[in-house]
Order: C-alpha cells, then sequence, then structure tokens
C-alpha cells in the first residue's frame, strides 16, 4: 500500500519505519520538519512533507495518492483527518479519540455512513490501550456464555527525576484532565479524576501498585460491541501518581492549559539518549492487563490477560532510542496495518474485526518481544478462587 503517517513523533516515527520495513510505500507529515527529521533515524531517507493539521487541503494535498491515511497526531485533529481521507478515498487509520461531543461514544462514528457509501474503512483506536486490550476483552468474552464485567489495568512509570513526556504530551494533558468515564448496571457515567482507589497486582516485576479511575476509549467502546453490565478502566505508576498530586495541589486544571514545564515536547531520540547516559532517566515501564469475569456452563469464571512489554532499559539495549508506550504502540499500529480489513467499510474499533483477524493480530502480538499470558481463576459459590 501507498501509507501517508501524519505526525512524525516519537510513535509516529516509529511507524512508519516499521511499514516501509513492512514494503510500503511510507511518506510522513508535519508541521515542524526539522523535529521530524531528529526522530527519524540518520539513514532514513524517507520525504517529509510539511503538513498543517488544523487545515484540511494542507493535508489533502500531502497526502494525495495515498491508500491509507495513518493518524498518529493528538485526537484532536481526527474529525479534520477523517474527512481528508474521506475526500481522497482513503483508508483511515487512528490511535485514540478525543471525547468532546458525545462523551460516551468516540467521534470518530459520527463518519460510519460516510465510510461506507465511499466503501473505504476507519479503524479507529488501533494501538495498544486502546487497540491490543480491545481486542483482549474481545477474546475473554468469547470464551465466556455471559459476561458480568470488563476491567483494564495499565501501569505507566517513569523513573526520572524530571517531569519527562514518554509519549505524547497533549494526549497525556488531555487524558489527566479529562473526567473519567465508567459503564456501571448497563448505563454510562462520567465521575471525578484520580477516584476509586485500589491496590492492584501486576505481573513481576511491577507487583502491587495503587490504581485510580481513568479517561480510557476502552470504556465507550466495548459495551456497543459486548454484552457486559460494568467495565472500567484504572492506571497506576509514577506518572499517575504525579499526576493525582498535581490535581491535588490545583496545578492541573483545563482552564489554565497545558504547562510545559509539567508536560514537556515527547523527547526526540537523541534526547532520551542524552538522558540516559546522563542519569536523569534512568528506566520506563508499561504493562496492560485485562479482567473479564462471566460465567461458562454456568461456572463464574474470571478471565485475565496481562500483556508485558520491553522497559526503556531492553529497548536501549538493543540499540533502539524509543519509549515503552511509543515502542508499543508502534509496533501494534504496524501490526493492525498488516490485518488491514481493506474488504470491509465503515468505522471500525478493533473489537470489531473479524474473529480471524482479531487472532491474527494477537498472535503476531505474541511473536514480537510483547508477552501475552492468559489465566482463567474458576470462581467457586463460598468465595474461594481455583486458577487453572
Amino acid at each position: 500500500m501507498r501509507i501517508f503517517v501524519l505526525g512524525a513523533g516519537g510513535t509516529g516515527s516509529l511507524l512508519a519505519q516499521l511499514l516501509k520495513r513492512q514494503g510500503h510505500v511510507v511518506w510522513c507529515g508535519d508541521r515542524n520538519l526539522e523535529r521530524a527529521h531528529h526522530f527519524l533515524s540518520k539513514k532514513n531517507d524517507m520525504e517529509v512533507v510539511r503538513t498543517n493539521a488544523r487545515n484540511i487541503w494542507s493535508i489533502v494535498r500531502a497526502a494525495r495518492g495515498a491508500n491509507l491515511i495513518v493518524n498518529a497526531l493528538p485526537a484532536v485533529f481526527n474529525k479534520i483527518i477523517l474527512r481528508a481521507a474521506l475526500r481522497l478515498r482513503a483508508h483511515y487509520l487512528d490511535l485514540n479519540s478525543h471525547l468532546v461531543h458525545h462523551p460516551f461514544r468516540p467521534e470518530q462514528f459520527r463518519f460510519h455512513k460516510q465510510f461506507v457509501a465511499k466503501n473505504r474503512v476507519a479503524l479507529v483506536c488501533a494501538g495498544v490501550a486502546p487497540g491490543l486490550t480491545n481486542l483482549l476483552a474481545e477474546r475473554a468474552a468469547e470464551m465466556l456464555d455471559s459476561v458480568q464485567s470488563i476491567q483494564i489495568r495499565l501501569f505507566e512509570s517513569t523513573e526520572s527525576k524530571d517531569p519527562i513526556s514518554t509519549w505524547s504530551a497533549d494526549v497525556a494533558y488531555d487524558e489527566a484532565t479529562s473526567r473519567p468515564r465508567i459503564y456501571r448496571n448497563g448505563r454510562f457515567a462520567l465521575v471525578r479524576r484520580f477516584e476509586e482507589r485500589e491496590k492492584f497486582r501486576f505481573p513481576p516485576p511491577i507487583g502491587e501498585v495503587p490504581v485510580y479511575l481513568a479517561a480510557q476509549d476502552e470504556v465507550c467502546m466495548l459495551p456497543y460491541v459486548i454484552q457486559v453490565r460494568d467495565v472500567d478502566a484504572k492506571i497506576g505508576g509514577n506518572d499517575i501518581e504525579r499526576l493525582r498530586r498535581w490535581h491535588r495541589q490545583g496545578r492541573l486544571n483545563r482552564s489554565a492549559g497545558i504547562i510545559r514545564a509539567r508536560f514537556p515536547e515527547t523527547l526526540t531520540p537523541r534526547r532520551v539518549a542524552k538522558l540516559i547516559r546522563t542519569g536523569v532517566l534512568e528506566n520506563a515501564r508499561f504493562a496492560a492487563t485485562v479482567l473479564v469475569g462471566g460465567t461458562r456452563r454456568d461456572q463464574p469464571l474470571r478471565i485475565r490477560f496481562d500483556a508485558s512489554f520491553p522497559s526503556l532499559y531492553m529497548i536501549r539495549q538493543r540499540g533502539l532510542v524509543s519509549t515503552p508506550i511509543a515502542y508499543a504502540t508502534a509496533h501494534l499500529a504496524a501490526i493492525f496495518i498488516k490485518h488491514f480489513p481493506r474488504d470491509s467499510a465503515g468505522v471500525l474499533g478493533p473489537e470489531s474485526l473479524s474473529a480471524e483477524s482479531r487472532r491474527a493480530v494477537i498472535a503476531a502480538a505474541r511473536s514480537r518481544d510483547f508477552r501475552i499470558a492468559l489465566k482463567i481463576t474458576r470462581l467457586k459459590h463460598n468465595d474461594e478462587d481455583e486458577e487453572f
């Protein structure tokens, strides 16, 4: 395919290089060409076109001739890039949603009929979380006759002396200042930020950490596809603890806008390497767990998927310069593109892909250096659990 990647930052630049290795014709668009070239490797001769994502005609000119437009920019630009893809009759893929006009339904689905009319596909929220987490939730639901609850638990931790953006600072700020969504007793609701603290045990070497309700797209996607009663998402780790502290101090306010001292721009590979050498940035980790509770043949079960990704130290040992979240998101997006549903039409979330495609994406993720472990717990009526 001919693929145009809009946004050559930490995730978009790595994704573009992965797609080129797959044999696609790839070029990038970004408003800052100099910064984009800092993210792309020196040996990379990939074309980068100056593109203003606020101007639909700028996107159309830059992406002309593309079969697929990949939106690796913050979700605030989703709608305008979707319109550009429709004008070019191109397929579309993005990594997350904005949830402003409709707080309980990703804005991308408003374009479903238009993509059906163009006989094109928009695969939305196709990264790790959301993305892989949606697939794991759907895979667990397939194992059950009925589903009671879905819980998404994420761990994001950066061992650094100063605030560092290991992925998009704008996306991190947007999520930190947004009210979390929950789905309880079959109804959506908005709740207060950093509420419902609980202790959750992630696989080693992370262990038990406090997690808090957070704004995650999965909560507003899964209930439309899976018949479920309760869905929520919580995040733990150093990064969320820092945000929670700022929130309690009144220093995390949307009306004040993004403050770059707290949400600095995403680090270029050269900057990441320098901070590691000087000891400012020691390590970073990212992990995701999906818990699905329900019944099968009248037997209560809890199905748990644990997804572990390479730490910053492990990525650096391989001679690469990327952060764990950017690394995992880029690789998963590349896998989604490899199994892109070009024969379908409309706006689709990962959980709406065919069973064959979903399993192929999970299998491909496992074949990388990502660990995806499955554990099923049989719940007895006397509240004793039996794992198998």
